[in-house]
């Protein structure tokens, strides 16, 4: 599993796209769509892409109020990726927001949006075996 983290509209999706040419399963929550699409939607051969984390995290917090309980979700949902990974033979690559350099905000439910997507953030890096931070369209390896 990889992660490609930065800003917004820093550049990840031309990363992912570059660092993997060929066939792409492509799951996006700025379509509407929900993260578990990608049970129907990856296809043989195909790069699995999930992004749009913040979006799921805002979904899942309306439903749970316990923040661990949100994070312990999400990182079994991680687990899970990885296993049907190595199952398959296929790439997953987690694309997410960094949203821990702007301001503050000041709505309550807004501040835990971005608590939680800095902690879920960690956790998707702590599992990937590969982490990338793009901004201005460059990528680094930070793992």
């Amino acid at each position: 599993m990889q992660l490609v983290i930065g800003g917004a509209f820093s550049g990840k999706r031309n990363v992912v796209k570059n660092r993997h040419p060929g066939k792409l399963a492509w799951i996006s929550a700025y379509d509407g769509r929900a993260v578990t699409e990608w049970k129907s939607c990856w296809d043989e051969n195909a790069t699995l892409v999930l992004e749009g984390w913040e979006k799921w995290l805002e979904d899942a917090i309306i439903q749970e109020n316990d923040d661990e309980a949100v994070r312990k979700t999400l990182r079994n949902h991680f687990h899970y990726l990885m296993k049907e990974e190595q199952m398959r033979g296929e790439e997953v690559v987690l694309v997410m927001l960094e949203m821990g350099r702007g301001i503050v905000p000041m709505d309550s439910h807004y501040r835990r949006v971005r608590d939680l997507s800095g902690w879920v953030a960690q956790d998707a890096a702590s599992l990937a075996r590969e982490v990338h931070y793009v901004w201005h369209g460059v990528s680094e390896r930070m793992k």
